[in-house]
């Protein structure tokens, strides 16, 4: 079980940093006057532009009810982890894990984004109670980070 975790984890990081690049990753290649050639601009279509807050969202949900309380804890917002001390958050965390177990995916999740915050509305598998709408999130970075506190 704690494998299938950290492989939805881990897909969910590796899907979050795939529409990534680095200028590292790429030489500059001349073009025919020995001038370098310009990076391509790339635009995300207003229908991808939620994408990575959807990963943030499964990610941080699986984290939550796996007990995993370094990931989860690393997916609050600044405001968040200011206001719960790390290990009084893990108690939660662990106390989840604990109560519901670990295969409660999110599903259905939809994602509105306007600049740095965001709202994600999903369900919780097999957890009603634990279902979202317009749960807060905010761009900190490169990285969704959960709000709701």
């Amino acid at each position: 079980m704690r494998t299938r975790v950290t492989i939805a984890i881990a897909a969910a990081l590796l899907a979050l940093t795939a529409c990534s690049s680095s200028s590292d990753d790429k030489a500059e290649q001349p073009n025919d006057t020995g001038t370098p050639v310009a990076e391509p601009t790339i635009s995300v279509p207003t229908e991808h532009q939620g994408d990575d807050l959807k990963a943030a969202v499964a990610v941080y949900t699986a984290a939550y009810f796996a007990g995993d309380a370094d990931t989860a804890y690393g997916m609050l917002s600044k405001r968040c982890a200011a206001k719960v001390p790390k290990e009084t958050y893990a108690g939660v965390v662990r106390q989840a894990a604990a109560d519901y177990g670990a295969e409660h995916e999110a599903t259905d999740v939809q994602a509105e984004v306007s600049g740095t915050m965001g709202r994600a509305t999903y369900k919780v598998a097999g957890l009603p109670k634990f279902d979202q709408t317009k749960q807060p999130w905010a761009l900190e970075g490169d990285a969704w980070k959960y709000d709701a506190c």
